[in-house]
């Protein structure tokens, strides 16, 4: 999901965002941005409706993890997948799963959650008629083929290795062994969903229905979102507040300007300018911890010119043109780590990680750099033009930032040039249409805590956020290998294979590895960032 962390979307400061007409926040003792035991919080618009299986972007991903709970949930301290609807996944060959929900799970509109609620949901998800942007997530799942081929239209209604059993039992049969298989589905595209999501699709997607500990109250698209405690909720983890305020913020720096005003409550993403004065602003209020994010260069694969022989040597001397421990110091002051592969320390030794894997190719070297580039033939178009969203001002100074480190490193000052687009909604959309003609912005925050997850989803040939449309047969190979190995060692060393296959090829240049971090105000206490680097909303206690 979480692919190209954003800085917020659209308004400005909260005052204009409470003038805002439509169904906005009611200020009050029992309500508001600042009133009460609710909190206010940046945020972004979605890129598109808050659809599960259709969220793939981390802003509309936070109001999911906040109206809905699945089958697994992700520990907010480990961010290991505990059971929580699903009272059992049993499985003898990792292939084939029995998954059993609990008893008294409701919707917030009185709707029992059932066994349907979750096929349902997964059968809408995968279908090609209904174009979700995580329909591949349910690619494992038999019938997959003939509900979204890759070519031609969809020949089956459902998923044929999906069966409903009784009203807390249904079967799983996937096309192939994935033992880790239970462990992605606390992600949100697997969330169940309620009747009226078919029945009255279109009064859903204004105002969604979930299971968790809140509700949507109202939207102002550009301006608020404002989600009430569901009193109803039947988990263990419920709201410790009476609900939170999105307020939308097309600059970080403004949204920081007002937490420091009083403004606002919370910020969760500190902009690179104000780090230098964050821990004497805001002292113990300010959160700096490892998250499970990793900012890399794609590169249009469907541009002949970035595809052609020899272009492995350029896009390698291009990470070696970049000195990563110099931009990491000096512009984001500790809240970066230069990256040595393409996961994330999060995921441990034992999960993953394996720093230096990427070896000499992620080292500062600028001779080596130049003459691979020379020897690869040379920059195509003879400039490197790095695309990314300007309505992030972090995003600006490390664009830049790695434009003059390859530029010093050529002895070439318009080697490589920003290329900004106005916002993140149109910088996903020219993504989206494959229309880059060079490298571009692609951050990758987990959307479960596999190693799986950082390789399959952005290299695998087709897979969903695959956004350059990179393929290596040798890499898929061993991708589905890896995913067959039912040891968890066996299978981790099988995705570290793979993962040197995107080395070889510099699939992506990996830059660094981002912490979360989030700055608040005085009327809130218990703030904690997930190993998402999202806030644990439903913990916070207001005043």
């Amino acid at each position: 999901m979480r692919g190209s962390r954003h800085v917020r979307g659209a308004a400005g400061a909260l005052a204009m965002a409470l003038a805002a007409t439509g169904c906005g926040v009611i200020v009050g003792t029992s309500g508001g941005a600042n009133g009460g035991a609710v909190l206010s919080s940046s945020w972004g618009d979605p890129q598109n409706p808050l659809e599960p299986a259709n969220t793939n972007e981390v802003q509309g991903g936070k109001v999911l993890d906040m109206i809905f709970r699945g089958l697994k949930k992700y520990d907010p301290r480990t961010g290991r997948a505990q059971n929580w609807l699903a009272r059992s996944i049993e499985t003898e060959d990792s292939r084939n799963y029995t998954v059993r929900i609990k008893r008294g799970w409701t919707f917030s509109n009185g709707e029992k959650v059932t066994a349907r609620s979750f096929v349902n949901a997964w059968n809408y998800g995968a279908s090609l008629r209904n174009n979700q942007k995580n329909a591949y997530f349910f690619g494992y799942i038999d019938g997959y083929d003939r509900v979204h081929p890759d070519s031609g239209r969809q020949s089956a209604p459902a998923l044929s290795g999906l069966k409903v059993v009784d009203d807390h039992t249904f079967t799983v049969r996937l096309n192939q062994k994935f033992s880790g298989f239970p462990d992605t589905l606390g992600y949100a595209a697997f969330a169940p969903l309620p009747r009226v999501f078919f029945t009255d699709h279109a009064a859903w997607v204004k105002k969604p229905v979930g299971n968790g500990p809140y509700t949507v109250e109202s939207y102002t698209r550009g301006s608020q979102m404002y989600l009430r405690k569901w009193d109803g909720y039947p988990g263990t983890d419920k709201a410790r507040n009476d609900g939170v305020t999105l307020m939308v913020y097309t600059d970080s720096n403004t949204a920081y300007t007002d937490l420091l005003a009083g403004n606002l409550d919370l910020v969760d993403d500190i902009p690179a300018a104000q780090l230098k004065n964050v821990e004497g602003d805001l002292g113990d209020r300010y959160i700096n911890t490892p998250a499970g994010i990793i900012q890399t260069l794609a590169f249009p694969y469907y541009d002949k010119a970035w595809n052609r022989p020899g272009s492995a040597k350029v896009r390698t001397g291009l990470s070696m043109a970049i000195n990563r421990r110099q931009i990491t110091e000096m512009i984001f002051r500790g809240t970066r780590t230069p990256a040595t592969d393409w996961t994330s320390p999060v995921l441990g030794v034992d999960g993953g990680f394996k720093a230096g894997l990427c070896g000499r190719a992620c080292d500062y070297d600028p001779a080596r750099a130049k003459q691979l580039i020379k020897e690869g033939g040379g920059i195509p178009g003879g400039q490197v033009k790095i695309t990314y969203n300007a309505d992030s001002g972090s995003h600006r100074q490390w664009v830049d930032a790695v434009c003059n480190s390859v530029n010093n490193a050529l002895g070439n000052d318009r080697a490589c040039v920003g290329n900004p687009v106005g916002t993140f909604a149109d910088f996903r959309k020219q993504i989206g249409q494959h229309t880059m003609t060079g490298p571009f912005r692609a951050g990758w925050q987990m959307d479960y805590p596999l190693i799986q997850n950082f390789l399959q989803p952005l290299y695998y040939t087709g897979a969903s956020s695959n956004d350059g449309k990179w393929s290596d047969r040798e890499f898929d190979r061993l991708v589905d290998r890896a995913n067959a190995r039912t040891d968890t060692a066996e299978a981790v060393a099988g995705f570290q294979e793979a993962e040197k296959v995107v080395r070889d090829q510099m699939a992506a240049v990996p830059l660094w590895y981002q912490n979360g971090n989030a700055g608040y105000s005085d009327r809130l206490s218990h703030v904690a960032l997930n190993p998402f680097s999202v806030p644990v909303y439903n913990e916070i206690k207001v005043g």
